[in-house]
């Protein structure tokens, strides 16, 4: 079998994997919040934690939003993971940053509201949906720089 033949579905794994990893997050929390705003608003992550209900009233227009909002931003995601064409990519990458990174630093100004623990678990995984899409960028950009910029699959 050809070796670069071989090779081809391993460098997809990465990048497919990654966009899809990534896309969870908005598509479970998008759903949960759109369909069941008040029980996304009084049980987020998990019943007993109250994250959302913690910083401020109820109000049902802005949590839909928020779910309407992450399930588009899943939408995107998901249509670059499976089509993975490079500019796709980079784009749902790039959009989900200007998503993920003011929402990851509002929550490093309102550690007081919360627990250690709810802000390790918090931050922990705010800053992991931060890094995930610079690293798939650097990977991106790193393959385009050696096979053009067609598509992630060369």
């Amino acid at each position: 079998m050809d070796s670069k033949r071989e090779r081809g579905p391993v460098r997809q794994r990465l990048p497919r994997g990654g966009l899809l990893f990534l896309a969870a997050t908005p598509l479970l929390g998008g759903l949960w919040a759109l369909l069941a705003p008040r029980a996304f608003y009084e049980g987020f992550p998990l019943p007993g934690r109250d994250w959302v209900s913690t910083l401020g009233p109820y109000n049902e227009h802005l949590v839909r939003d928020y779910g309407a909002l992450n399930l588009a931003l899943a939408v995107l995601l998901v249509a670059a993971a499976i089509l993975l064409e490079l500019r796709l990519a980079q784009v749902a990458l790039v959009t989900w940053l200007v998503f993920e990174v003011p929402h990851f630093v509002l929550h490093l100004g309102q550690t007081h509201h919360f627990s250690a623990r709810s802000n390790w678990e918090q931050l922990g995984g705010l800053g992991l949906l931060v890094v995930l899409p610079l690293l798939l960028l650097f990977f991106a950009a790193s393959h385009e720089a050696k096979g053009g910029p067609d598509d992630v699959e060369r």
